[in-house]
C-alpha cells in the first residue's frame, strides 16, 4: 500500500471517529467469512459501521482526531475491526447479541463521548449505558409526572383550591 493511500484511510478514519464520536474496538480474528458477512449485515441494519484497519492507521487516525488515549493505544495489537455508531450501546448490545452464538466479537476498548472503557469486562456496562435520548425522555418523564398529578387532582376535584388539596391529599 502506498504512502497516498495509507493517508487517505487515516483521514477517512479520523473523520468517522469526529463525526460519530462513539466507536469500538473489537476483536474479530479467526472468524468464518460467513460470520464476518453475517456481522456485516447485522451491523448495516442497526446502523453501525464496520471497518477493519491495521492498528498503526487507527492509531494514527486517533492522534489525527484529537483523541491522546495511552488506554485505546494499548489495546491495538493483533486483529482490530471498529464499530462507529451514532448511538452509544448499540455495539455493545450487538456484540452481546453475537457473543450468544460464540465467543466473538471480543471488545478490545470503547470511546464513548469523550469516555475509555477497556476490556471485555466492560460490555455488560456499555450494553446499559443509555443514551442521551433516552436520558432526555426521563427527565421529561420525571417533569411531566408532577404535572399530571396536578391536572388531574383539579380535574377530579373540581376547581377549587379545596377541592384540589383533597385530591392531592387521596392520591398520597
Amino acid at each position: 500500500m502506498r504512502k497516498e493511500e495509507k493517508q487517505e484511510i487515516v483521514q477517512a478514519l479520523a473523520e468517522q471517529i469526529k463525526s460519530f464520536g462513539n466507536f469500538y474496538i473489537t476483536d474479530t480474528a479467526d472468524l468464518t467469512v460467513d460470520k464476518i458477512n453475517g456481522i456485516r449485515r447485522k451491523c448495516y441494519e442497526q446502523g453501525i459501521i464496520i471497518q477493519v484497519a491495521k492498528n498503526s492507521l487507527i492509531e494514527k487516525a486517533l492522534v489525527e482526531a484529537g483523541i491522546d488515549s495511552e488506554e485505546l493505544r494499548s489495546v491495538l495489537k493483533g486483529a482490530s475491526t471498529l464499530l462507529f455508531s451514532e448511538v452509544g450501546n448499540a455495539p455493545a448490545k450487538l456484540i452481546k447479541e453475537l457473543r450468544k452464538s460464540g465467543d466473538k466479537p471480543v471488545l478490545k476498548a470503547a470511546y464513548i463521548q469523550e469516555t475509555a472503557f477497556v476490556g471485555d469486562d466492560q460490555l455488560n456496562a456499555l450494553v446499559t449505558l443509555k443514551s442521551k435520548d433516552e436520558l432526555v425522555a426521563d427527565i421529561i418523564a420525571a417533569l411531566q409526572s408532577p404535572a399530571k398529578n396536578v391536572i388531574s387532582a383539579l380535574q377530579s376535584g373540581g376547581n377549587t383550591i379545596s377541592g384540589l388539596v383533597k385530591a392531592l391529599e387521596q392520591r398520597g
